[in-house]
């Protein structure tokens, strides 16, 4: 079992290598956490959609299971704000839990650390991201 660590360096790479490892790693019936900052409203009220929601300091978790509404949502979003951060997905954290392994998305997707992957899983892992040369930084522990 492995950890992968992962912060995109260049901010001009599209999202198509975080929908695939979104793809690959998240199904269906998998308990998950969203964690938005409690002035993102409508990221809010959208994730409300898919689970429950409880304040804390400064942001607002939602809980839940993924659904397949969920999952398509994922998949096919493409944030329009990207003042910040050229962001991968328009949610700050996701945080996802399976028997495969814990997936986590944070500051909008543009860092991810998977733990407890398989070594197939990260032979899948670095076929998605070697085909982006310079766009990220990468840890991976086996």
């Amino acid at each position: 079992m492995g950890i992968i660590s992962l912060q995109m360096i260049d901010h001009s790479v599209s999202s198509l290598w975080w929908k695939s490892l979104v793809k690959h790693f998240i199904q269906a019936g998998d308990a998950f956490e969203i964690r938005c900052w409690k002035e993102e409203l409508d990221e809010i009220r959208q994730a409300s959609l898919y689970g429950n929601p409880t304040e804390d300091r400064n942001e607002v978790s939602v809980k839940g299971i993924v659904s397949a509404k969920l999952l398509a949502e994922l998949l096919s979003d493409e944030p329009s704000d990207k003042s910040i951060y050229n962001k991968m997905t328009k949610y700050f954290t996701i945080n996802v839990e399976n028997e495969r392994c814990f997936f986590c998305s944070a500051h909008y997707g543009t860092e991810m650390y998977l733990e407890r992957v398989s070594d197939d899983d990260i032979l899948f892992f670095e076929s998605v991201i070697n085909q982006y040369d310079d766009c990220f930084s990468v840890s991976i522990d086996k």
